[in-house]
């Protein structure tokens, strides 16, 4: 299973989101040393399990989800984690 569908699989699980966008975005990352042959993603999550919740606990829930996948298959993240109601309608994004 590659990195992207690992990653879907544990914030599906966890989180159970109303969109889920996930980029691999590694190949920006080429020669990082320091990533040791992990990842680096991009993810906008949309989950009612945000609900009350400060930016900065979704971020630890998102991190959660996937700990076991750091930091073997992902040295870093970054996320966009909203509630259903923060997200834009189409109409207006």
């Amino acid at each position: 299973m590659d990195r992207v569908a690992l990653i879907r699989e544990r914030l599906t699980q966890a989180l159970a989101p109303a969109q889920l966008d996930i980029i691999d975005d590694s190949h920006r990352h080429a020669g990082h040393a320091a990533a040791g042959g992990a990842g680096h993603f991009t993810v906008k999550i949309v989950s009612a399990q945000f609900a009350n919740q400060k930016p900065l606990e979704r971020h630890r829930m998102v991190y959660r989800a996937v700990a076991d996948l750091m930091p073997a298959q992902i040295h870093a993240l970054s996320i966009t984690a909203l509630t259903p109601e923060e997200q834009p309608s189409p109409a207006s994004a």
